[in-house]
């Protein structure tokens, strides 16, 4: 196999479904001022990796040590369990360092933020399934990170891996000891660091990224997913006046930083509001979307999957609202088909549906049981994971794409 001088940790969907993006054409500009470290300097995350971890992970596939790891590891499962006997001591070593959670969380903002998830529980499975997961395709190196890895030939399995990152997030003991956040993370940060040290060795895709030094999914490329979820998912849900309280508010961003962290991001780099968040992002993530060949397969399969669920609604409809909460620009990128009839339909249902649901308006629409059966089977089918209520395990992949 390929050795690799510099590495990083995939981003929370990378090998997942969700990872991956292009760094942006102008030189990096956001001042760590507006992080939680607040040291007020000017470093290029798409330069930043996860030193820490991929050289581990580059030592154990090359050892044909994963298969014994993954094994060890399907028991470990919440975050109070004993570490998973039988794994390699330098692999004990990193859990140890990094099986916690960091000095500055907050569990009060951490509680908070797990009964903001319970109560916002539909919109954020709507927008995290529908928006974000169909947003990650017009993110050019995180299709083409996606498509040439393990998963895209696969991507019923790697979307109910994704679902289980998203449930373990959105639980309600999602960072206490009877939860599974912290080691679902582990997780996660350790099969990054196994893609990345895979994915270089794919002549495929090397030949269409732009990654630097092809070296894939830096810190930046995290911030970008990062953006893609949970900047994206509180944009929307400010826009379509849904009630939130600032300490809320302040949570549902904390709940994110501890994860940014988790998964190796850099504290300078993970922003301190969502102001800051929302200068990043406009920054880091809109000027780089656009369409790939891979983006749009993915997109397609993606919904599909989608379509094999019973939401009450036909794919014509399906599509139009994937468009209506990312945009016709996307959806053109995309190649979604139109259903004008659909559009109108989600252009007047929906903000009377919002309204109704929370509260603002005393009038039902005549669209409600629609749209409330099509939010509610979105949701059944995060909650399920995608295929059934079963644990999903994450495991380490060992190899890239058949064929690659």
């Amino acid at each position: 196999m390929q050795n690799l001088s510099r590495r990083s940790v995939l981003t929370l969907g990378a090998a997942l479904g969700i990872a991956g993006a292009a760094a942006p054409s102008a030189a990096w500009g956001w001042s760590s001022a507006g992080s939680i470290a607040g040291t007020d300097t000017v470093t290029d995350p798409w330069g930043v990796w996860d030193d820490d971890t991929d050289p581990l992970l580059a030592s154990l596939l090359e050892n044909g040590q994963i298969p014994a790891v993954n094994t060890a590891f399907a028991s470990w499962r919440r975050n109070g369990d004993a570490l998973p006997a039988g794994v390699p001591a330098d692999l004990t070593a990193w859990l140890q360092r990094h099986n916690k959670l960091p000095a500055w969380a907050d569990q009060t903002k951490l509680a908070r933020a797990a009964q903001f998830n319970k109560r916002m529980s539909m919109y954020l499975f709507l927008l995290y399934g529908l928006g974000s997961g169909i947003m990650s395709t017009v993110i050019p190196r995180e299709a083409r990170n996606v498509y040439w890895s393990e998963g895209g030939g696969d991507m019923k399995a790697r979307a109910a891996k994704t679902f289980t990152y998203g449930y373990d997030l959105s639980a309600l003991d999602a960072f206490q000891p009877s939860g599974g956040f912290v080691v679902t993370s582990n997780k996660t940060r350790l099969t990054h660091a196994a893609v990345r040290h895979l994915l270089p060795q794919s002549a495929k895709w090397r030949a269409v990224t732009d990654d630097q030094d092809f070296i894939p999914i830096s810190n930046g490329d995290i911030l970008v997913t990062f953006h893609s979820l949970g900047t994206y998912v509180y944009g929307k849900l400010k826009q379509w006046g849904i009630r939130m309280s600032a300490a809320e508010e302040e949570a549902y961003l904390h709940q994110w930083q501890v994860a940014l962290h988790l998964l190796g991001v850099r504290d300078d780099f993970i922003p301190a509001s969502w102001a800051a968040a929302k200068q990043q992002s406009a920054y880091a993530l809109t000027p780089i979307m656009g369409s790939t060949p891979e983006g749009v397969d993915l997109a397609s399969i993606l919904l599909n999957l989608v379509s094999q669920v019973d939401l009450g609604v036909t794919r014509g409809f399906q599509r139009e609202f994937a468009r209506y909460v990312l945009s016709d620009k996307i959806g053109d990128w995309l190649k979604l088909p139109r259903d004008y009839a659909s559009r109108t339909l989600i252009e007047v249902g929906w903000p009377a549906y919002v309204a109704f649901r929370e509260g603002l308006s005393p009038i039902i629409p005549t669209s409600f049981s629609l749209f409330d059966q099509f939010v509610r089977g979105l949701a059944m089918l995060f909650l399920n994971n995608g295929t059934s209520p079963t644990y999903t395990p994450i495991t380490i992949p060992t190899w890239n794409r058949p064929g690659t």
